[in-house]
């Protein structure tokens, strides 16, 4: 099966919604996501509207990829945040230090799990972080639930490191998230 690596496109907007929907509906949604199928189903079209208009082609701040089919499937997505000094972090108690990237809303369908489309999302974010200019940045990161080995595993498989630095889970203070990254090199 043949597969292409591409940005979305704002009108890509009930396509984000069916595939964040499916990724909250994974049996590792509940260690993967910090949002259940039930919240993000309530949410109106016009959030999804936002949402995919905000990481297409052409946004400065995120950009959202996908693993497609030739006949138009989506088999896994990955966003890419970019995140500023100053800035909230994605966790209570992370720090932004320096311009960066913060992966997101990583997800591959289970049948195409395991034939490189992690690391063919991951290549794309990365080189989209790296193009840019203002701010340059350097380093992509993401954190993962410490009871996510598998997820873990893959995104050691992807060139990412484990930093040392783990946080609280929102809402469940006696799990940890890792930060994992990969550096500008």
């Amino acid at each position: 099966m043949s597969t292409i690596i591409r940005e979305i496109r704002a009108g890509d907007w009930e396509q984000v919604r069916r595939m964040r929907l499916d990724a909250l509906l994974d049996p590792a949604a509940a260690v993967a996501f910090l949002e259940t199928h039930e919240q993000a189903a309530a949410k109106p079209d016009e959030f999804w509207r936002t949402r995919a208009a905000n990481a297409s082609e052409g946004a400065a701040s995120a950009r959202q990829f996908v693993a497609e089919t030739e006949d138009g499937r989506w088999l896994g997505t990955i966003t890419a945040i970019v995140e500023l000094p100053g800035g909230d972090g994605a966790i209570e108690g992370d720090v932004i230090e320096a311009p960066q990237i913060h992966l997101v809303g990583v997800y591959v369908r289970p049948e195409a799990r395991g034939a490189g489309l992690l690391q063919e999302l991951v290549g794309a974010a990365s080189a989209w972080a790296w193009s840019l200019s203002e701010p340059e940045i350097g380093r992509v990161r993401l954190f993962v639930h410490e009871d996510n080995t598998r997820a873990e595993a893959a995104y050691v498989k992807a060139g990412f490191a484990v930093t040392g630095l783990r946080l609280p889970v929102p809402g469940d203070a006696t799990r940890q998230e890792v930060e994992m990254e990969v550096l500008r090199g």
